[in-house]
């Protein structure tokens, strides 16, 4: 299975924080699941810790390589991830967030979030 991480999902996986469900981090770990990070979470991780809200044990090079390295793959935004954005309703306005719904629209991967934001659209959310 191909699956979208969520920028907090992705953190609390890699910190082993209790916020992640069992569901969610067993099908991260899962041998047959192709996890994918969005680059817009890149994005707003690096956004979030040159504001201060987000402070990480390593450089942020040093922690994009180590989930590389772990095999976390990243979805690049593709033209074809932006139609969707048109027509997407405002449920949810982070434009981080319409992004990675946009782009699990486009790929029909489902997403791993706790963000209950994610479900009045048409994604399956994973938790």
């Amino acid at each position: 299975m191909n699956l979208l991480v969520d920028t907090h999902a992705l953190l609390w996986f890699v910190s082993g924080d209790s916020h992640m469900s069992r569901t969610a981090r067993e099908t991260i770990e899962h041998p047959d699941t192709t996890n994918y990070v969005s680059i817009a979470s890149w994005w707003e991780i690096a956004v979030k810790c040159s504001l201060d809200r987000l402070k990480l044990d390593d450089p942020l090079d040093v922690f994009l390589a180590r989930r590389t390295e772990e095999g976390f793959r990243v979805l690049s935004i593709e033209t074809r991830h932006l139609p969707p954005l048109i027509d997407l309703p405002f449920h949810h306005r982070d434009p981080f967030d319409r992004l990675i719904i946009c782009q699990a629209i486009a790929e029909d991967m489902p997403i791993c979030t706790a963000d209950t934001g994610f479900k009045p659209y048409p994604v399956h959310v994973l938790w």
